[in-house]
């Protein structure tokens, strides 16, 4: 493969290495329901395993992305996907508990840090406009079709196998996506960006760029409502199932979850489009109240017959991801000059703030309600994520209306 510029091959070579990238990423969340009962975990510690991995990224997201404005992202990129290659190996052959894992998964969140935003870096300094938007989109995007592949791939993989064989196999993924950045990503900066004036990590300017704030405060809060339901779906399926004994016992939990999360691509791509000729903050506004309405009832409705569960599921996975790419976009598109870098490190740092508490508070909740054996203990848990993601809104109007 020629390293090239081009915006369509650029794009696709940073999708494809960003799906590879993932291969692992949501394997723990696929196989929570084996660890609860393997390693005697309560909601709470499953709550902790699946935020920590978020952690991991809040803590190395501002040093690694805002570097992106002084060192080239593509190196970044290439160190912390090794990284991601180790913490999948470690989990692999390692873990044997809730200390262990949570090392590892904090270690894999670093990884991801230094993948995801440097990587749509590269394709914020070299493309420009409409291409730009589309660009971003398409790879926030792929973030749902990398997540649902490995909700497919662990699934497949422990049933035939085992959980080490899930993680060892999984870890070949970011291994590929290494070597293709490698090759396909040209290695030097575009000539002409800006270079900040300020010092690594002061972060004022973009801290008081209120049209970037409205937008990081909407990111911040889907993700809570967001990572919550992806890192919970299966168990909550599982619950369901229990629930509809006649209706549902043939149906795979991690395959219906593979589609909950890819139905997040299509969702997304297409909440960018309307952004884009309908309004950025309008599209956004509609979508996140649709997705807190369906948060607020779906708990309550698990004793329902499971086929329209699942469709109201699969709904939720829509609605949940809509304003995904738009809001990345939105964020790139208002960030100020020579600040990009660490605008989209304030945003992830903050966005994932929201990752790693929402699978939390999602376990805690179940914990305080009953334990999640009843639809009200899920119905509570799930109309806390739809409370705090009706922030969101409320945010843009206030700080994002000055720029769109």
């Amino acid at each position: 493969m020629v390293a090239s510029s081009h915006p369509v091959r650029l794009t696709a070579t940073l999708c494809l290495a960003e799906v590879l990238g993932m291969a692992g990423f949501a394997t723990f969340a696929a196989l929570l329901p084996g660890f609860l009962d393997l390693w005697a975990l309560s909601k709470t510690d499953g709550g902790w395993l699946n935020g920590v991995f978020f952690g991991g990224y809040v803590t190395a997201v501002p040093v690694l992305v805002t570097l992106t404005d002084r060192v080239a992202p593509k190196r970044i990129y290439l160190v912390s996907m090794v990284l991601t290659v180790l913490a999948g190996l470690g989990f692999a052959f390692w873990a044997d508990g809730f200390w262990s894992a949570l090392v590892l998964r904090f270690i894999a969140g670093i990884g991801l840090a230094g993948t995801y935003m440097p990587g749509m870096k590269i394709l914020g300094d070299r493309l420009a406009g409409r291409a730009q938007s589309r660009g971003v989109a398409f790879y926030a995007s792929h973030f749902s079709i990398g997540w649902s592949l490995s909700f497919l791939i662990a699934g497949f993989l422990a049933a035939a196998l085992d959980w080490r064989w899930a993680f060892g196999l999984c870890a070949l993924g970011p291994l590929l996506a290494t070597l293709l950045v490698a090759w396909g990503v040209p290695a030097d900066d575009p000539a002409g960006f800006a270079k900040p004036q300020t010092r690594l990590l002061d972060f004022r300017p973009v801290l008081t760029c209120k049209p970037a704030m409205g937008y990081v405060l909407a990111y911040t809060v889907h993700n809570f409502e967001l990572f919550a339901a992806r890192s919970w779906i299966v168990v909550f399926l599982v619950f369901a199932q229990g629930l509809n004994p006649d209706g549902g016992p043939g149906w795979s939990a991690t395959l219906i979850a593979t589609v909950f999360t890819l139905i997040g691509m299509p969702a997304s791509v297409l909440g960018n489009e309307a952004a884009v000729r309908g309004g950025r903050i309008k599209v956004i506004t509609a979508v996140m109240l649709a997705s807190t309405a369906i948060a607020a009832t779906l708990g309550f409705l698990a004793a329902i017959p499971f086929p329209l569960l699942v469709v109201l599921c699969l709904l939720y996975g829509a609605t949940v991801t809509g304003d995904s790419a738009s809001i990345t976009a939105g964020v790139v598109a208002v960030a100020p000059t020579g600040h990009r870098g660490a605008t989209m490190a304030v945003h992830a740092c903050l966005g994932f703030i929201g990752s790693s508490l929402g699978p939390l508070i999602f376990g805690v909740v179940l914990d305080a309600s009953g334990g999640g054996l009843s639809p009200t203990s899920w119905g509570l848990a799930f109309l806390a994520m739809g409370a705090v993601a009706a922030i969101g809104p409320v945010g843009l109007a206030v700080l994002g209306r000055q720029r769109s």
